[in-house]
C-alpha cells in the first residue's frame, strides 16, 4: 500500500484536532499541544511501508521506533483495541482518529463507524476492531 491524498488529508486533519484538544482540555488531555500534533501527522505512515492494512499501525510504530521516535508505541498500537499499551496520548491519538473521516472530514463516533462498515463491509474485522475501539472510546470521551 501507499499512502494516499486522502491519508494525507486524514493524517492532517487528525493531528489538528489532536493539537486543539490539547492546547483546550489539558486537564482531560495531559500531552504537549505540539507533540500532539506531530503524532497525528505520523499515525499512519506505516501504510507506506506496510502491504496490508491491517499491519499498518504496527509496522508504522516498528518503523518511528528505528528512528527513536519517542510516540513510536501509541502508533504501534493506535487502532488496536487492546489491553497491552495505554497512555493519554494513546488515548487522544485514538478518539482523534475515530472522529476524522478517510478524506479528513469531522464525524462522529457513530458515523464514523457506519462509514467503516459501508466501505469494508458489516461485520469485516475493520468493522468489528471499529466498534470494539469506540466503545472504549465512549467512556473515555465522557471523563
Amino acid at each position: 500500500m501507499m499512502i494516499t491524498d486522502d491519508r494525507i488529508k486524514h493524517s492532517l486533519a487528525v493531528a489538528k484536532k489532536m493539537k486543539e484538544m490539547a492546547a483546550e482540555n489539558p486537564d482531560k488531555y495531559p500531552v504537549e499541544p505540539g507533540a500532539a500534533f506531530v503524532l497525528g501527522l505520523l499515525h499512519d505512515v506505516g501504510y507506506e511501508f506496510s502491504g496490508e492494512q491491517k499491519e499498518h499501525a504496527h509496522k508504522g510504530g516498528s518503523v518511528l521506533k528505528e528512528q527513536g521516535y519517542k510516540y513510536w508505541k501509541e502508533v504501534y498500537y493506535h487502532g488496536i483495541p487492546q489491553d497491552e499499551y495505554d497512555s493519554p496520548m494513546l488515548r487522544l491519538l485514538n478518539y482523534a482518529d475515530m472522529i476524522t473521516g478517510p478524506a479528513g472530514e469531522y464525524m462522529t463516533i457513530e458515523q464514523r463507524i457506519e462509514d467503516i462498515a459501508k466501505r469494508y463491509g458489516e461485520g469485516s474485522w475493520q468493522d468489528l476492531e471499529a466498534r470494539k475501539l469506540a466503545f472504549s472510546l465512549f467512556a473515555f470521551s465522557r471523563d
